[in-house]
């Protein structure tokens, strides 16, 4: 989050959500093909419909029509086979995930899920974080914010 942080001096937080999704993610897979039909995997549509549920759940349908910063930090579940030292650098974040799914496909999941019901359209992101960790507890948070520069003019 340190990232987020040395941005923020530069932006007035008008409005703020923030969602956990535990468990593991479903990353955006790409569209499947067979023959005529074009279709999105059961996978990815069943964790788009979960971070929908989540958010409604907790929000109602906010609809921000401006720019909108988007901080997603996945966490991983550890390896059973990782050996004790490794376990311990994995949670202080001295070891890193470098495995699929990439940060744009986490980005991609989670953006086309809160479509037309955080925000009107992923397009208004103009700020994006995108980071990931390993962790025993396995999860997504999402923070979102409308903003606008300080000094705009409203």
């Amino acid at each position: 989050m340190s990232i987020l942080k040395d941005h923020l001096n530069n932006f007035d937080l008008e409005k703020r959500y923030s969602l956990c999704i535990f468990g593991e993610l479903t990353a955006k897979a790409r569209p499947r093909y067979t023959g005529k039909f074009v279709y999105t995997p059961v996978a990815t549509k069943n964790y788009e419909v979960l971070v929908k549920e989540l958010f409604i759940s907790k929000y109602g349908s906010v609809m921000l029509d401006g720019a909108v910063q988007a901080v997603i930090t996945a966490y991983f579940s550890i390896p059973k086979s990782t050996s004790k030292k490794n376990r311990e650098k994995m949670i202080n974040k001295e070891i890193l995930p470098k495995k699929k799914p990439d940060l744009d496909n986490i980005a991609k999941a989670i953006l086309d899920s809160l479509n037309k019901i955080a925000y009107i359209d992923d397009s208004q992101v103009t700020k994006l974080v995108v980071e990931k960790y390993y962790s025993e507890n396995p999860r997504v948070e999402v923070f979102i914010n409308e903003i606008t520069m300080k000094g705009e003019n409203q």
